[in-house]
């Protein structure tokens, strides 16, 4: 997709009902970290990496999950315990909307595999199905492993190379022989 925002982008979709269509960008990192958004909610950061994490979740990005609530945190997580606001996907991935998520995350009692992200991206009803029809997507099955353990630059790459093709193998251009 040549849009500005979508472009090289992977969405984890999270929703997909007659209502439309609710995902997550997994691959977009914004300047801000996880410290930095911690701080902003006034929450400290009490973990380290002996409790399970193995890099320091405050320097992970905070991602850009879409154009949609960029003043909401979406956090993606392993299932688990259910917060205030979980919507549970699939048995590998749940969405979270609510702080509480962040608050177990901050004293290391929550998920040990999360990606939070301001914003989500969203479709009305047909609107994405009408993009696919189009070409305007790719759709492959979600890979937990892509979202959570991948680094960022990766995610792109491996999830197109779901579809048994290389992402230098896709072109904008079309035309007749």
């Amino acid at each position: 997709m040549l849009d500005p925002v979508f472009g090289g982008t992977v969405v984890y979709l999270c929703e997909h009902n007659a209502n439309g269509a609710l995902g997550v960008v997994i691959n977009k990192p914004t300047d801000m970290t996880m410290q930095l958004l911690f701080d902003r909610i006034d929450l400290t950061l009490e973990i380290s990496p002996e409790l399970g994490f193995e890099d320091s979740i405050g320097e992970r990005p905070v991602m850009f999950g879409g154009p949609v609530q960029v003043e909401r945190g979406f956090v993606l997580h392993t299932p688990g315990k259910s917060y205030s606001s979980t919507l549970k996907v699939t048995e590998h991935v749940a969405m979270t909307t609510s702080k509480d998520v962040l608050e177990e995350v901050a004293q290391g009692s929550g998920p040990q595999r999360i990606l939070v992200s301001l914003g989500c991206s969203g479709w009305s009803a047909g609107q994405l199905e009408s993009e696919i029809v189009h070409n305007g997507w790719l759709t492959v099955a979600a890979d937990p492993a892509i979202i959570f353990d991948l680094p960022i630059a990766e995610r792109f790459a491996a999830a197109v190379n779901l579809l048994g093709i290389s992402p230098y193998m896709l072109t904008a251009e079309s035309g007749r022989a």
